[in-house]
This record gives structure tokens, sequence and C-alpha cells, in this order.
């Protein structure tokens, strides 16, 4: 019969168009600020013009005067509430109150009839400061101890400091052939999403309220608000809107989210805000300026002994997820070549600047740099050739490290091998011209993080499908796709284990009333993890779905298979029928086809404080070699 072979796979790793492709080019696609309501007012925040300063005072009375307002918001009609996106670090408000930490910094909320109405209004509050000496650098903050943006941390001005060491460094220092050390400095950049950051809040007349928001993580979106806006969470709905980009600058709850609930509430209107460019690089939670120091000991042949790495994060106004970035430039060092004794001390510091946070590689990006140029001086000073001592100094596969993460498969070595055949390095490494050059560099990263932000036992991935009569299947999901194809990957996946086209498929995806709890697409984690849980949920209704075709045939359901839209034995065409058929006899069965997946990770953090960063079910790795021509004038 075809279509009911046991080929491996007929979906996986087929050329496949996204599902989604058709909408997104013909501009079908609804992202948050294509979304309007009856009644809808349009909201816009005043931020502060300094980077450092007390609010002495706001005056709103010729903003609420001017016509076309609907409400006007500060920091006293909310509760007084301070939020973050880690437990450690509840730091913010949706409108400052009582001192301003960077230019940006929200202090009051307008909605109005229109965009120019609420921007006009803006204008005319009034607000008085008193400004302080502002800390912009990481010298600055902590050299001036006595000026403090916050009043808790490790110090002042220091959000946080660590101090960690596995095994004996200095004897490994001792006795090495080489120790070297190198100071490097990679300066901060921003994320540029083509869509900036929109909320549409509805605060409905039952008292429940409704946001949509081009947010990465609305399960943690969903469980902020209720505590902020002091409602229950129940009442709360959150829909993550189709990302136009996200890259980790939309993974923190944000003053304009929480502002739009509030002044749709009071003014018993939708309120939608959508940011400006500008005011995107205000939030931007982007990526941290980073000071590093390492000092590594080496054997003739480029054996790493031990290494001690220092690390300065300019983390700017805001906690953010700067913790776990701090523990983040110190982790993935040793799941990427053999360190045998490792030593890490890290300080991130508040400076009167936009926060940084966890953008691409979430504090990884800046030691790997900073490695890799340590590892080409080292290889130079013995004369080794910068591939061949990478490839002999890797980690090994299935090992614990020396801060105690798993390694499971490791391809990082056939990753340099096809690199360097490809490029035809042997020819030309240390053989180019003056002004040209070729280099070699190797990176890992998470597939997802081994722990959630709040730590509990509950699955950190769910998925539910529903089959239909028709012969169509719904996946919901809490995740949600923000460019790189995630809805299409469980589609395929579910499709793949049920036998059937992935067209037959509708993935509803992250929506507070109707998807199970997915912790949110970052840190390359919705693949695997939201992936697993399809994959059981799929086995599960395929289970259902071959046990009623087996009692309908008279046959060991072991001996059936789906494939082509049918379910049936194999060899005899005849003896099968429609996965839309399986489905009628399943229901009749059984009642309605929904069932659950979920996927939790492998429990493998270190037993030391911070180690719950860096664990992950598996690393991902990379080798690049790039080849250059430098125009000397």
């Amino acid at each position: 019969m075809r279509g009911v072979g046991k080929e491996r796979f007929t979906v996986v790793g087929q050329p496949l168009p996204k599902i989604d492709a058709w909408a997104k080019v013909t501009g079908e696609t609804r992202f948050a600020d294509d979304l309007s309501l009856p009644r809808m007012a349009y909201g816009k925040l005043l931020r502060s013009p300094h980077p450092h300063a007390l609010i002495r005072g706001i005056d709103t009375g010729r903003a609420r005067a001017l016509p076309g307002v609907y409400g006007v918001l500060t920091g006293l009609d909310l509760p007084r509430v301070k939020f973050g996106i880690l437990p450690v670090s509840q730091d913010e408000e949706a409108l400052c109150t009582e001192k301003v930490r960077m230019v940006g910094d929200a202090v009051a909320a307008v909605a109005a009839v229109d965009e120019e109405t609420a921007e006009r209004a803006t204008e005319l509050i009034d607000v008085e400061y008193e400004v302080l000496p502002p800390l912009m650098s990481i010298e600055d903050a902590l050299g001036r101890p006595e000026v403090r943006i916050h009043e808790y941390g490790d110090g002042p001005n220091v959000h946080k400091a660590v101090s960690l060491e596995f095994g004996d460094v200095e004897s490994a220092f001792a006795r090495a052939d080489l120790v070297r050390e190198d100071v490097f400095y990679f300066e901060g950049n921003t994320h540029l999403p083509m869509e900036q950051h929109c909320a549409l809040a509805l605060w409905g007349p039952d008292g429940k309220l409704t946001l949509w928001s081009s947010t990465q993580t609305p399960h943690y979106v969903h469980r902020l608000l209720g505590r902020i806006l002091d409602v229950p969470p129940a009442h709360i709905r959150v829909i993550a809107t189709p990302n136009g980009g996200g890259f980790g600058g939309k993974l923190d709850p944000f003053a304009h989210e929480i502002a739009a609930c509030k002044l749709s509430q009071v003014i018993g209107r939708p309120v939608k805000i959508t940011l400006t460019r500008e005011e995107v690089f205000y939030v931007h939670r982007g990526r941290h300026p980073v000071l590093m120091w390492v000092r590594t000991g080496v054997t003739r042949q480029g054996e790493i002994l031990g290494m001690h790495f220092r690390t300065w994060l300019d983390g700017g106004a805001y906690g953010s997820y700067g913790v776990a970035s701090t523990f983040y430039t110190g982790a993935l060092q040793t799941v990427t070549y053999r360190v045998p004794a490792y030593k890490f001390e890290g300080a991130r510091i508040f400076t009167n600047k936009p926060p940084c946070g966890p953008k691409r590689g979430h504090g990884t990006p800046q030691p790997r740099f900073a490695l890799e140029c340590h590892l080409d001086k080292i290889a130079g000073e013995l004369g080794l050739d910068p591939a061949d001592m990478r490839r002999r100094i890797l980690a090994e596969p299935f090992t614990k490290t020396a801060n105690h993460l798993t390694v499971t498969t490791i391809g990082l070595g056939e990753c340099i091998d096809r690199v360097v055949l490809a490029s035809g390095w042997r020819d030309k490494v240390g053989q180019l011209p003056p002004g040209r050059g070729i280099g070699i560099a190797c990176s890992s990263y998470l597939t997802g993080a081994g722990s959630a932000i709040y730590w509990n036992d509950m699955p950190h991935s769910g998925v539910v499908l529903r089959a239909d009569r028709s012969g169509g299947v719904a996946v919901l999901c809490g995740a949600i796709d923000v460019g790189q194809g995630s809805d299409s990957i469980l589609a395929y996946l579910v499709a793949e284990v049920l036998g059937i086209d992935p067209k037959d498929i509708r993935v509803h995806a992250a929506d507070t009333d109707l998807t199970p709890v997915d912790l949110g697409s970052y840190s390359s984690r919705v693949t695997l993890m939201c992936g697993n849980a399809a994959i059981q949920a799929a086995e599960r209704l395929r289970g259902l779905l071959l046990g009623a075709v087996a009692a309908k045939l008279g046959v060991a359901a072991e001996a059936l298979a789906a494939r082509g839209r049918r379910i049936g034995l194999p060899d005899d065409p005849d003896r099968s029928v429609s996965f839309a058929e399986a489905v009628v006899l399943a229901e009749s069965i059984h009642g309605v086809l929904a069932v659950p997946g979920s996927y939790a990770p492998p429990k493998r953090a270190g037993k030391y404080k911070g180690g719950g960063v860096g664990p992950s079910p598996c690393y991902s790795y990379t080798a690049c070699v790039v080849e250059l021509e430098v125009d000397r004038e």
C-alpha cells in the first residue's frame, strides 16, 4: 500500500516550506502592531532625559486637559511592586516613582485618541528632577562608591560578584611549560529586530485582562502581571503574537506591557503601545560590554593544565538576566576544551545606561572571543598549528567538566576537520602574503537551559494534541515562534509520528488560556524541549489510533504502520483505513482525542551556588575558518 511503508523518515529531513511561509510572504501574518480593537486608544510613555536623577514631582494637569486624552498614569497609580525576570533581581518599576537610573526610564503613561495626541500629551507633563552624577562606565561605577545606583547588590554598584574554583589552579600553573595571560575587551551591542516591541491590552467588563504582546516569554509575563497589577493570575490571559525578530530582546517583562494593562483598566478601553525605534534601544537588554582577563597554563603541545578567567560586565541600570549572564561568562569554557583545573571570578556592575541582558548567547560570545584569541596567541608562542592544537584539547564526550557540567555527544572535532578541509587551511596557514590572513575559531552553546528561572519540579515544555474527525490535528504549544521556525518543527515532528502531511496540522502557539506552559523561546531550547513534548504526545495519540485500527482489522497493533494519511498493514493495501477513519474509530472507544506531552531536562545542576547556570541536556558546537584581506589604505 502506497505510503504505509516503514521508511525511517518521510517528513523530517525533507525540503519542506515553513507552515507560515505563505502568510509571511503575502503579508497576512498579523503582528502585534497590526491588531486593532473597537474603541482602541493609543498609549505613549514619557521617558527620562537624564541618566541619573531623583524625581521631586510630577504634574500631569496640562496633559489631562488636552482634548483627546483619555487617561494619564504615574507610578503612584500602580501597586508599589518592583519586578524583574529573575527572582534575585526585582529592581524595576513600570513607571519610576522616586528615581530614574537611565535616559529612557519611563515616568508616566498616556492613553489618547491617537498616537500623535498621546505624544503631545507626554510633552505637557512636567517633571521636576534633581540631577545626580551619572556613572557611565565600569570604572566610574567602581570609582565612586558614594554614588549608588541601587541600594542592593554585592557592593557599591556591584550587582553580582562571583568567585568559583574547581581544582588547584596555582599548582597547575606551577607544572605548566607555558603560562600566558591576556586582557580583552568586548564592546557591547544591541538587537535590531525588524519589529519593534508592541503590546495591546484589553481589560474586559468581566474584570479579566487579555494582553497581546510581541514577547518571547508569555508564561513569565503572565506570571509577573498578576503580582505587579495585584490581579489573580487566573483572570489574566497573555497571547504572544508572531515575533518579527526577538534575539533575546523580548524576553523580559517591560514597562509598556504593564502600562498598557493599567491604562486599559483605568479608561475602560483597549490600549495599544508600540515603541519607537529609539525606545527599543532604551529597553534593548542587549549584549554586555565585558572586560576580561585570562591566564592559562599549558604543556608544550598546548594541553591546558589550568585556567583562571575573570570578567567585569557593564550591566546597565537594572538586573534583567544579569546574574545569569555573569555566571555564563565563565560557565562554558570547560565544555569546549579540557580544563582540568579552573577558576572563575566575575562581577556585574551597575551603570546609568540601558540594561544589558540575554542577547543571543547570553553572556557566552564575549568570553568565547577572548578565549579563542588567547588560544591563538598560545599556539603562536608554542609554534603550533592553531587548528591542530584545538583538535587535541577538545572536551571528551560523556564526561563531567571541572565545574560539574555534563558533556554528552560532541561533534566539534568533526567540525574542525571539515572547515580545515573546505578552507584549504593546510595550504594557507602561515603561507599567505602580507595583508591576507586565515584564522579559525570554535564555540559551544546550550541546547536549552537545564534549569528554570523559578526552580521547580514541573515540565519545562508542554504540548497538547487534539485529533479531529476530519483528519486534522491541532498542536497546542506554549512556545512562540520568533522566526526560527519552531512552529514548523512541531508540525513536522507530529506529522512524522502520525503519518500525515504537515498541511493537516494547525499549530496554536503561546496563549496562556489555551496552551500548556512553556518557559519561552530562548537558549536554543524550543526544538529540543517542545519537540520532545510533541513527540511524546504524538506517540500517545498514535498508540490510541493504532489500537483502534488493530481492533477493527483483527491484528496486533505492533503490525501496523502509519504513513501517507493511512494506518494499516504495510504489505496489504486492502487492510488499512484512512487517518480520519482511524480518528473516528479511536474516538468511539476513548472519547475526545486530546493527549498531552511534556519534557523536563535531566537534573544536572552542580551542587554549588550558581551551579544551575550552564547545565544543558546537550551542547551544540561550531567551528569556523575565515580568510580575509585587509586594505591597508
